[in-house]
């Protein structure tokens, strides 16, 4: 059978984090071994809300890479790239734009959403405002029929799904490849700090390549239950960070619902409870950051990686790009 498509990615905005490898990373890993993966390194994406901050964009490009390898996608299995580098998805984009309104990008949930979350005001860059389209060009480029996705990106593909359509249905043809939704199966980590979100930016995140010393300093100070003042108090688990982390990382399950039990009857600290999860995060990050560590040694490898997945992405986009053109009727020479 032809394998999968899958296409996803990063913005090279910071380091990844727990957030990332439970809500995608794992699973990409996995998906490399049965599936033809493109993993995207979305610098043009970033740069929307990050035009000021270039030098950070591209400085961090070489971080998303270092946490890629480090966590096990094998250049070998999946080709990974940078978006600036592949030419035709601006080109895919203008052509897309055309398909779409101004008033349906406007009323996009996510971008709403996000717009508020950046406290953009009126003061919307037009670049930002279009990334949904721009984010189709990058699934379709490739024709992706997977797209693994956080529930929060799901107006995304559906907005990518409705330009697919018009697109076919328009040039009569069936160029473009419709994607489908991969929802992650692990709920979303909250931040230490016990928000709803972990954030590169908001300071309640554990990065995948934090030291030992700023791993236990971070879950030392974790939000748990504000009513639990006494260790003899009985303690809520249900939306307490430190019991999600432990149900997402620690392998013993049956010792977790122990300690559940136990928080829930009264008699079990919060210090004991973070102390088990440091172990836990411990043995999960150390093999990653000995990794990430012998990676980082040798850059110029890393970035000649990158340079030859890019050169598979650019061919790849391109025979699409061909076929829209030829599609659309713009293919003069």
């Amino acid at each position: 059978m032809k394998k999968k498509i899958v296409l996803t990615g990063d913005r090279p905005t910071g380091p990844l984090h727990l957030g990332h490898y439970v809500g995608s990373l794992a699973a990409r890993v996995r998906l490399q071994e049965s599936c033809r993966q493109f993993v995207m390194i979305a610098d043009a994406q970033a740069l929307t809300d990050h035009a000021d901050q270039p030098g950070k964009v591209r400085e961090n490009v070489l971080e998303v890479a270092l946490d890629y390898l480090a966590v096990g996608l094998d250049p070998q299995k999946t080709t990974i790239f940078i978006q600036s580098e592949v030419p035709a998805l601006p080109e895919l984009t203008q052509y897309f734009l055309n398909l779409v309104t101004w008033n349906r990008l406007k009323h996009n949930p996510t971008v709403k959403l996000e717009i508020q979350q950046k406290g953009f005001g009126e003061e919307v860059p037009a670049g930002f405002m279009v990334y949904p389209i721009s984010q189709a060009a990058d699934i379709t480029a490739f024709k992706a029929s997977l797209v693994p996705v956080g529930e929060d990106q799901i107006p995304m593909i559906e907005q990518t799904v409705e330009l697919v359509r018009k697109f076919n249905r328009l040039y009569r043809t069936g160029v473009l490849v419709e994607p489908e939704v991969l929802i992650s199966s692990v709920a979303r980590l909250p931040g230490v700090d016990g928000k709803a979100k972990m954030g590169k930016s908001l300071g309640n995140a554990i990065f995948l390549s934090d030291s030992s010393d700023v791993l236990a300093k971070k879950v030392k100070g974790m939000y748990t239950d504000p009513g639990h003042l006494r260790v003899e108090d009985p303690g809520k688990v249900e939306g307490n960070p430190v019991f999600t982390y432990l149900d997402a990382f620690a392998e013993d399950k049956a010792y977790v619902a122990g300690l559940k039990e136990h928080y829930a009857r009264g008699g079990l600290g919060d210090s004991g409870v973070k102390k088990y999860l440091l172990e836990v995060l411990e043995a999960f990050l150390h093999p990653i950051r000995e990794r990430r560590q012998e990676f980082a040694k040798h850059p110029e490898g890393v970035m000649q990686m990158l340079r030859c997945g890019t050169e598979v992405a650019r061919e790849s986009a391109q025979k699409t790009l061909l076929e829209v053109r030829r599609a659309m009727g713009i293919d003069y020479f």
